[in-house]
């Protein structure tokens, strides 16, 4: 039902322990356009998503699940770039020595579904995952 449909903008508000450390990150690190806000949450441009940060006081929780002999954070979120774009997003995060869960790779080499990925924190330990594919119609493949 939803194979044709136009891609619309999410929205996603996550809670964040301090909001100004938060903002930074996602406004200086991660590049995001800073929109709307007041003294306890934060809009940001999230690749033309809306993506909200929320002064909660506490650290995110998280587990992990196995995949492709890693363990992957539950709950992330993230986005699907292009390969140049994620090649470049992993080029700066490393160059602002940003720790990762799961380090820069090509998960499931040679196989339907191959991505680039990358696992991180933001500093309130929300989880974030960016890939990318060679080709975007391989999202979903089998």
């Amino acid at each position: 039902m939803t194979k044709n449909i136009q891609l619309r903008p999410f929205h996603l508000a996550v809670p964040v322990h301090n909001l100004n450390e938060c903002r930074t990150f996602y406004r200086d690190i991660l590049n995001m356009e800073e929109g709307r806000s007041s003294e306890k949450w934060v809009d940001f441009n999230f690749y033309g998503h809306q993506f909200v940060i929320h002064e909660s006081g506490k650290k995110s929780d998280l587990t992990n699940n196995p995949v492709d002999g890693h363990g992957v954070p539950v709950p992330h979120f993230g986005v699907v770039l292009t390969m140049t774009h994620w090649e470049e997003l992993a080029s700066k995060l490393k160059k602002n020595n940003i720790e990762f869960i799961i380090e820069p790779y090509i998960r499931f080499k040679g196989e339907a579904g191959e991505q680039a990925t990358m696992f991180f924190l933001d500093p309130s330990g929300n989880a974030l995952e960016f890939k990318a594919f060679n080709s975007l119609q391989k999202l979903f493949e089998k």
